[in-house]
């Protein structure tokens, strides 16, 4: 196994949604052992703490869209440490909501760009994120993180998608709440998408193998966005935006071991843990072991454990 060097970057974003909580995220990670784990499988971790959005304006009460100005802080902010520890390692953004893609995906693109190698997301998620800030009826952020790194129109604040990523590199997974403005702007794209019912009908590791052959293929770098509710809430209750009919346990470790067999991951988003909501630890421990599959845990080497 390649040994990498693993840095894990806490973004307590909760700016994205109403539903407050996952601010507590990051240090449930590491609660629950993650740098630990990673380090038991021979990487080097290097933990930077937790960051703080970047200056900006303050928000207006009772705005339609929630949380604007501070979650342009945080994409700032964002964008460029994940610029940056791409360069030196592996970085792994520790949510936080999904909000914090916007930053995390642009400055993986912007490295990318600099290397010239090309960026392909594979986005594990009930939902496809994919509305603007014009779009949402809801007025929550956390919904619009693929619209934005690929470069949709109307977010006007943000920063700049210098290099928006191409929608035919985008890859989502697990697809299961789609709202109708988000499906017919999915129709017209050239995103790659397999719901619930696909992974039903035909499995999941033919569509993630096609996807990760052309990933290897174009040489591209490839950053990989876990949300917990891309798992069934059964298995992993700590999330605000629980839909029934998720992946199981055994289809999530799939995809992460088929991740490391390929080699392929450069960077990693866990994103909407929400700890206020979970049972005694299960979740976050859940997310840990996925991470630790995904960075070259096998399925003989995993602990068990007690929740009694």
């Amino acid at each position: 196994m390649t040994q990498k060097t693993c840095f894990l970057i806490g973004a307590p974003v909760d700016s994205g949604k109403r539903r407050s909580g996952c601010l507590m995220g990051p240090d449930a990670f590491r609660t629950a052992g993650l740098g630990e784990a990673l380090s038991g499988l021979g990487h080097e971790v290097t933990d930077l703490g937790n960051l703080s959005p970047a200056p900006h304006n303050p928000d207006v009460e009772g705005s339609a869209i929630f949380a604007l100005n501070e979650t342009i802080g945080w994409t700032s902010a964002l964008a460029s440490i994940a610029q940056h520890s791409m360069a030196k390692g592996l970085p792994i953004f520790l949510g936080g909501d999904h909000a914090l893609s916007l930053g995390s995906v642009v400055g993986v693109a912007d490295y990318a760009a600099s290397v010239g190698r090309p960026l392909f997301v594979l986005w594990l998620d009930a939902h496809t994120d994919f509305h603007t800030p014009q779009s949402t009826d809801s007025g929550n952020l956390h919904g619009t993180p693929v619209g934005y790194f690929t470069g949709r129109d109307g977010f006007e604040g943000f920063p700049k998608v210098a290099n928006p990523v191409p929608q035919e590199n985008v890859c989502m997974i697990g697809l299961r709440s789609v709202d109708t403005p988000e499906r017919l702007a999915l129709e017209a794209s050239d995103i790659r998408r397999h719901d619930m019912r696909d992974i039903d009908e035909n499995g999941i590791a033919g569509p993630l193998a096609r996807f990760l052959d052309r990933v290897a293929e174009a040489n591209g770098l490839l950053h990989v966005s876990l949300d917990v509710d891309f798992l069934d809430p059964s298995v992993a209750p700590a999330v605000g935006t629980t839909v029934p009919g998720g992946a199981t346990v055994r289809e999530a470790h799939l995809v992460c071991e088929m991740l490391h067999d390929s080699g392929l991951m450069t960077s990693l988003d866990l994103v909407e843990l929400n700890p206020f909501l979970d049972e005694r630890g299960r979740t976050a421990h859940l997310m840990v072991d996925l991470c630790a599959s995904a960075l070259g845990r096998r399925v003989f080497d995993r602990p068990t454990r007690s929740y009694n």
